[in-house]
């Protein structure tokens, strides 16, 4: 139970942390919704996230992937691109989160062993971690930004349009390029132990 509680208590702890910020902005700053609304679901991205890299029970990582994954797609209207909210939702939610739960229910039990595998490497992954914030808080603080671009809508229509009028012969190849992952992936999964490689 305590073991539960702990990863809970982190992502709460980032999730009130994150909507102290949007309470700040629009109260004092005096910022819009929108504004407010992105930290809000960047702090549920931000939660979520944490909860399926901590929590032991594979079920519940893959719920709090689900959500975390729907808080992207909410980031993605806000700054103007339903299409890619819209396939956000039509394609990791609806498509490969259900999958992977369906997966993981159907082959697998959901308890997690005590000592993981990748946990053995949870020293290592926080010094990388460290390095790259430092590095991208570098990064960030050393360019320069120029005025704020106003936020522009992309409308579905217009893209769709340039995406199978432009660009349909990259878009082919890509399409292509998965079927042939599918099979392939097909093929791996139906070899038989032991046969030909």
């Amino acid at each position: 139970m305590v073991r539960l509680l702990i990863p809970i208590a982190i992502a709460l702890a980032v999730f009130g942390a994150v909507l102290g910020v949007a309470a700040v902005m629009l109260v004092f700053l005096g910022q819009d919704w929108e504004d407010a609304l992105f930290w809000i679901l960047a702090a549920v991205m931000l939660g979520s996230g944490l909860l399926v890299v901590t929590m032991r029970d594979i079920i519940r990582c893959g719920l709090a992937m689900i959500v975390c994954f729907g808080a992207l797609a909410g980031i993605y209207v806000l700054i103007g691109s339903p299409l890619i909210g819209a396939a956000q939702v039509i394609i990791y939610i609806g498509a490969i989160s259900v999958l992977i739960l369906f997966a993981i229910m159907l082959t697998q039990t959901k308890d997690a062993p005590a000592r993981l595998v990748f946990q053995t490497q949870a020293g290592a992954a926080a010094v990388a971690s460290i390095v790259i914030a430092v590095v991208v808080a570098l990064a960030v603080s050393a360019t320069d930004w120029g005025p704020a671009a106003q936020r522009i809508s992309v409308a579905t229509d217009a893209l769709s349009q340039l995406l199978f009028s432009d660009f349909v012969f990259p878009f082919e190849i890509v399409s292509v390029l998965l079927l042939a992952a599918v099979i392939g992936s097909v093929y791996l999964a139906k070899r038989e132990p032991g046969g030909p490689s």
